[in-house]
């Protein structure tokens, strides 16, 4: 089985596939049309060649992750209508004004911040609260600080338990369990079809999902070796080492997804496990767009995966054939599968 650096997300009715210099979000629409959206993708690593090194690219790759999974996010509820044009408040008119950005870019910032905001308070701040609570009873600090590791894991489970029974979020998770099912085919050599991609797992190595898990369980570790001081430098202190903590977290599991062994799958279990709880087994409609998404984003290659030629288009992407002329020209297509 060939090992692939394609990967996506789960959007708002569709997919959003990610080659190295390319992106395709398909989305289906009411009237069951698919529509897609692709985009070149640029990183700062090719500018500053210092940050391709081991732990700086997994730092930056997770910060331009997080951009790009908000901004996809939008994209996929533009793309169905969901949404009514969105207009900026006074705030975000007056920052865009101030840093001489359009006033749509200061929307998708602050949704990242406002994210990054509520997991800060969420997986950092409570369980520092919560672990200062059994600091009178408990004199080693290492002890509490793995108490308070362990507490920050179990909110992360719950928290997955919980948002994984809402309705329309159980809808994304099938999508994502499409996505999988379509990486999977294509990196067991075999046509991208429905009938091929459907007898493949939801699960996958290199899911953001574990991830996430990697990220808690080495930062637990880490954090083990601290000292305890007052909750604001404990907070501080943590959101100092994040950066970090990602860093290893994305080697760990960019060796994961290049490596067959035993110990690896061992260390990758727990990560796939918690996966049962993000993917669902999705429909062949679905499968449909997650297949769209990948074959528009990769084209007929998956760069050098594939020792074949690159075609190149206008918006400089793979050319992916599309039969939509009009839709090769602006980037947007319509077509029902």
């Amino acid at each position: 089985m060939k090992k692939s650096t394609i990967g996506g997300q789960a959007v708002m009715e569709g997919v959003m596939m990610k080659a190295p210099e390319c992106m395709a979000i398909a989305v289906r629409q009411p009237n069951g049309t698919i529509q897609v959206k692709k985009q070149t993708l640029t990183t700062v690593r090719n500018k500053y060649p210092i940050l391709k090194l081991p732990v700086l690219r997994g730092i930056v790759t997770f910060a331009e992750t997080m951009a790009l999974g908000v901004r996809s996010l939008m994209t996929s509820a533009e793309l169905i209508g969901d949404t009514e044009e969105y207009k900026p408040s006074r705030f975000e008119a007056f920052l865009a004004d101030k840093l001489g950005k359009e006033a749509e870019e200061v929307v998708l910032y602050s949704a990242v911040v406002l994210a990054a905001a509520f997991a800060i308070g969420l997986f950092i701040l409570l369980p520092a609260l919560l672990s200062g609570l059994i600091r009178p009873l408990i004199h080693s600090n290492v002890v509490v600080n793995l108490m308070e590791g362990f507490i920050r894991l179990g909110i992360f489970l719950i928290y997955l338990v919980l948002i994984s029974k809402m309705k329309d979020i159980r809808r994304v998770f099938e999508y994502h369990g499409a996505e999988h099912k379509t990486i999977h085919c294509y990196e067991h050599d075999e046509e991208l079809t429905v009938e091929n991609a459907r007898k493949y797992s939801t699960l996958h190595p290199r899911c953001g999902t574990a991830f996430l898990l990697i990220v808690m369980v080495i930062s637990i570790v880490i954090y083990s070796f601290m000292g305890w001081q007052n909750i604001f430098i404990r907070v501080l202190a943590r959101l100092l080492l994040l950066p970090l903590i990602a860093g290893l977290s994305y080697e760990v599991t960019r060796a994961a997804g290049k490596s067959d062994a035993r110990f690896i799958r061992a260390v990758m279990y727990p990560g796939m496990m918690l996966q049962k709880l993000t993917t669902r087994e999705p429909d062949d409609s679905q499968l449909e767009v997650a297949i769209r998404a990948f074959q528009e984003a990769a084209g007929d290659i998956a760069e050098e995966e594939r020792d074949l030629k690159i075609e190149t288009g206008a918006d400089g992407c793979a050319d992916s054939r599309m039969s939509d002329a009009a839709g090769k020209g602006s980037g947007i297509s319509q077509a029902g599968l």
